[in-house]
């Protein structure tokens, strides 16, 4: 959205592409916080750059800034996000910016931050400084979708991600299931686990499949990995165990033995016990735990009691141009208590590409009115992990 004083500059779309880039080198790391890119422009020369590499740490534009020095006087400072105007864990970005000297700021997109929201914005035009804002909007948007719904809906943003063969299965009726997919969709799956802050599954998956849950290598961040289960009848070892390479949580209830409780917490592993085992309950946890975008590896059992309780907004589902067959092979999703169709769950908007020889579907959820949750057994049936 253009504001009254805002001018179109050529090259502006240009260089909120550029800060978008610069925003996704914090990929994965800045949760709470959003990812931010800026650069300073000064007669078509990039004078400074910089990106938000984590909280606490100085925000893009400080960076930007600080690298123009001199330069910023009367150039065009770009970035994705509106500059903050308040003091957190560091001071309002909007002052460092009237201090430097710059008379023109393009901000891909209005902060939804109520403590932000418009406020930096009216500062610097206050200020007399020019301010365009709106410049590549949607990319911004997509790009800190997990940020944007943390704040707005105070929980993270939920990816369910699965991979099924052209017939729908996620795994023989014996329960193999590796490989569905091939080396490209894997190591796609690798690339998203960079860029989410929990991925979660449950003890079954553990039990089967032994995975890592990390990026491997596909992105400078691992996940915390996150295990639900009721009894905690876990094997020892695991890999997930293995808190050296990625901090690892779990979540049981009072049914646990107290002695695997300990074993795992002098492992490293973080371990919640609570009263009752919900995905909302633990998605309620990892939002004050920081997190903005939390994936969901399960099964088809907890997938269905995730979705009914909400928690799951996105879904990326890979389908293998392959055949299994078996009326007991398992399915993506279990019971959710639908049946008409008119009660089916819609997704919207949805976008479709080809990954390797494998096809990646990604949709939102139009979920109007809460399910009723399924029954869930003592441990979720899994879906095909990549390791």
């Amino acid at each position: 959205m253009n504001q009254p004083n805002s001018v179109d500059h050529p090259g502006d779309a240009h260089w909120l592409g550029y800060c978008l880039e610069l925003a996704r080198r914090g990929m994965g790391q800045t949760a709470p916080n959003p990812m931010v890119g800026a650069v300073v422009v000064n007669q078509g020369e990039k004078v400074g750059e910089g990106f938000h590499p984590g909280v606490g740490l100085p925000h893009a534009e400080v960076f930007a800034l600080k690298e123009a020095g001199d330069r910023a006087q009367g150039a065009t400072l770009y970035v994705n996000l509106e500059p903050c105007n308040h003091t957190g864990r560091t001071p309002p970005c909007t002052e460092a910016i009237l201090r430097s000297g710059v008379r023109r700021v393009v901000a891909g997109m209005v902060d939804p931050d109520p403590r932000v929201s418009g406020s930096g914005i009216q500062r610097l035009r206050s200020a007399g400084l020019e301010v365009r804002v709106g410049v590549a909007e949607a990319e911004c948007r997509r790009l800190n979708e997990g940020f944007i719904h943390r704040v707005t809906r105070h929980r993270p943003l939920g990816i369910w991600k699965y991979a099924m063969t052209l017939d729908g299965k996620i795994a023989t009726s014996t329960g193999h299931s590796q490989w569905i997919t091939g080396p490209a969709a894997r190591a796609e799956v690798h690339r998203l686990r960079a860029s989410c802050d929990a991925v979660v599954v449950g003890g079954n998956t553990v039990r089967c499949d032994n995975p890592q849950l990390t990026s491997h290598g596909q992105g400078p961040h691992n996940p915390r990995r996150v295990v639900l289960s009721r009894r905690l009848d876990l094997p020892m070892p695991a890999q997930l165990w293995s808190t050296d390479v990625a901090p690892t949580l779990v979540f049981t209830t009072a049914l646990a033995d107290p002695h695997r409780v300990e074993s795992l917490r002098q492992l490293g592993v973080e371990v919640v016990i609570q009263d009752s085992l919900t995905p909302a309950q633990v998605t309620d946890h990892l939002y004050h735990q920081g997190c903005a975008t939390v994936l969901w590896e399960c099964g088809g059992t907890l997938a269905a009691q995730a979705i009914a309780d909400q928690v799951i907004d996105k879904v990326w589902a890979f389908i293998a141009p392959k055949l299994i067959g078996g009326a007991q092979a398992p399915t993506p999703l279990g019971d959710l208590g639908i049946t008409h169709m008119a009660a089916a769950i819609g997704l919207h908007p949805v976008s479709h590409r080809q990954v390797g020889e494998d096809w990646l579907m990604e949709a939102y959820l139009g979920q109007a009115t809460p399910l009723s949750p399924p029954t869930m057994p003592a441990e979720d049936k899994p879906e095909e992990t990549v390791n």
